[in-house]
């Protein structure tokens, strides 16, 4: 979906007055009142029950409100209204799915391109970037005065030759999710093929010529001491035989329009997103897919060579679901979420694409986490969603697979503690699963008391690798060698 000036400007103008609607319900609402000629905001009504998204959530001074790991977002402070999608996606023909390759970072969808994109701030009650209102990493700022050139850059990627399509893993499933009540809509879709009838053009996908230019990638985030990401990508361009570089590139939110600007006129192809921008990124991008869309979170963003448009795109969810073992079985079962965050987030959309019967939401603020529950009942009208507070945890015993999304665990952030104490993670079932998402350390103190009490276990590891290992297909077209990335991530850990 492409984001209009005007657009954006409605947008904002009807965040201002307290009214939640997503942008692709205002798109539809702003082309049925160009066909009656009634165009006045003022005129136009919205109902707040049709208007679903994660609601705001505990601060992210709180341990459990969020995932640790560097692909992961924390919530935001109640104070933040967050931008939001609609679930259901059009089922057009060709389908732009996870599957689907691309050419030169162009995409057969219409997007509006304007000479000039405006980007300004959300206004009322947003709290990124907004002229007058708190913002909640602490600042105030505004973007209201800043734009861009649309003009290309050029000799960004080189000619090359078209390659033959490759596949994805065993676990790959369709990126746009059609949430229809018709249960044989959820039925796991694992034989998904790269082809190039997915979309009208391809990415190139044979390696850079000698004397190409290199391809520039990155990441962006705050803190980013922590991350691994760049040795896991020059591993995956070098499996591929890619003239590419991956910097790591802090940036606190109130710098993120400067880097920006920088990426568009520096000749970068595109970056990854990390906490805490995964949300903010999203008010600056041409469009993104229907991951991120349900996700609310964008991770991974595409640069086009020509047109300088950038598409977001949220690899987390394919990440989260390609880490879990061909024989675990996750239809029928019951779920357990610790954290209700963006990591959280990710992993609940790819448990419920699994048809699990029931996913319970373990959290510290339950009122906070009632919007989130709202919207995947609606969104995911076939599995049961329930909210519990995550300190009052006594009897675990119908949970097939318990998934810890807080940072309780992580190196330097809490290495020392368990999310769940000893007693009660022992009355899980026999055979049960427990899966963090944590990847440094490889085996936080959640796990080893997992695998002292005979529960097999999943550590964030392979979901870091496969999410990164999806961002280069998005870019490249081209499938990475996992295992040279995983080598690359287990000697740096």
């Amino acid at each position: 979906m492409a984001v209009s000036k005007e657009l954006l400007a409605r947008y904002k103008e009807m965040k201002a007055k307290g009214i939640n609607i997503t942008l692709t319900e205002l798109k539809k609402q702003m082309e049925e009142e160009e066909k009656s000629g009634a165009n006045s905001p003022e005129t136009s009504t919205v109902s707040t029950d049709s208007s679903p998204i994660y609601s705001s959530a505990p601060s992210a001074s709180e341990y459990l409100s969020d995932s640790s790991s560097s692909y992961n977002s924390y919530e935001s402070s109640p104070s933040v209204v967050q931008q939001t999608y609609s679930a259901p996606v059009e089922q057009s023909t060709p389908e732009i799915s996870w599957t689907t390759t691309y050419s030169n970072n162009n995409y057969s969808e219409p997007v509006e391109q304007p000479s000039q994109t405006s980007y300004e701030g959300q206004t009322g009650q947003s709290s990124y970037g907004v002229e007058g209102a708190s913002n909640s990493w602490g600042s105030q700022t505004s973007y209201s005065s800043t734009s861009y050139s649309q003009e290309p850059v050029q000799n960004v990627q080189p000619p090359v030759e078209q390659a033959s399509p490759e596949t994805y893993s065993s676990h790959s499933f369709s990126n746009s999710f059609d949430v229809s009540v018709n249960s044989s809509l959820f039925k796991p879709q694992v034989e998904k093929v790269l082809t190039s009838s997915s979309v009208s053009q391809t990415v190139a996908q044979t390696p850079d010529a000698v004397n190409a230019p290199t391809r520039k990638y990155a990441l962006i985030g705050y803190p980013l001491g922590h991350s691994l990401s760049s040795y896991i990508h020059e591993a995956g361009f070098k499996s591929l035989g890619l003239k590419a570089s991956y910097e790591i590139l802090e940036t606190p939110p109130e710098t993120l329009v400067d880097r920006i600007k920088f990426f568009k006129t520096h000749g970068y192809l595109g970056f990854n997103v990390t906490i805490p921008l995964k949300l903010p990124i999203t008010m600056f991008l041409d469009s993104i897919d229907a991951s991120a869309d349900i996700v609310n979170a964008v991770n991974t963003v595409v640069i086009d060579s020509q047109t300088r448009e950038m598409k977001g795109y949220n690899t987390d969810v394919i990440g989260f679901r390609n880490a879990i073992p061909d024989d675990v079985t996750l239809c029928g079962k019951v779920a357990g979420v610790l954290g209700t965050g963006g990591a959280a987030r990710a992993a609940i959309t790819a448990l419920a694409q699994s048809q699990m019967k029931e996913i319970k939401l373990f959290t510290r603020n339950v009122p906070n986490s009632l919007e989130l529950v709202n919207y995947l009942r609606k969104t995911f009208p076939n599995v049961e969603f329930n909210t519990y507070q995550i300190e009052r945890i006594r009897d675990l015993s119908d949970i097939d697979l318990l998934v810890n999304t807080t940072p309780i665990g992580m190196l330097g952030r809490g290495a020392d503690y368990t999310p769940v104490e000893e007693n009660e993670l022992r009355t899980l079932k026999q055979g049960a699963v427990v899966y963090d998402v944590i990847y440094n350390p490889k085996k936080t103190i959640l796990l080893k008391l997992a695998q002292k009490h005979g529960y097999r276990t999943i550590n964030g590891v392979d979901m870091f690798i496969h999410q990164a290992l999806a961002a280069e297909q998005i870019w490249t077209g081209r499938t990475p060698d996992f295992k040279d990335m995983k080598i690359a991530a287990l000697e740096n850990l």
